[in-house]
């Protein structure tokens, strides 16, 4: 089985909006040969919690406007360190940098599809381990 037509347009619209709000390491899987819940995984990051809430409320106004989806269920939004939206045939995360690296998603899905993003989505990709090495090696708190 792999993911339907309207994940794969959830996926790419939820992509696209994470980008236009900055987030970064954006990824997506095709997880629905192994989990029967939901049909893809969308991973993005961001470097502190202001700008989590971005990116989850772009993700959820845009798959709204474009597509009528609303989220059944959102999860961890009062912390700010990981929000999940989930949209039944996709589920979004949206994590806190220093928690996509302690959690390490991909780990658990990496034998899952990558599923293919809009460019500007892609062009996101390791801006943020580029940050975190920045303030690593200057001595400065990510």
């Amino acid at each position: 089985m792999t993911a339907t037509d309207l994940s794969l347009e959830l996926v790419a619209a939820a992509a696209q909006a994470a980008a236009d709000k900055l987030a970064h390491d954006i990824v997506a899987y095709d997880v629905s040969d192994v989990l029967a819940i939901t049909d893809a995984f969308v991973l993005a990051s961001a470097p502190n919690d202001r700008q989590v809430k971005a990116i989850v409320d772009g993700v959820e106004e845009q798959l709204l406007k474009e597509l009528g989806a609303k989220p059944v269920r959102r999860e961890g939004e009062r912390d700010g360190r990981w929000v999940l939206l989930d949209y039944v045939d996709i589920v979004v995360h949206v994590q806190h940098s220093e928690e996509r690296v302690f959690y390490a998603l991909e780990r658990l899905w990496k034998d899952c599809p990558e599923l293919a993003l809009p460019e500007d989505a892609i062009a996101t990709r390791g801006k943020g381990a580029e940050h975190a090495g920045d303030s690593a090696e200057s001595g400065e708190p990510a």
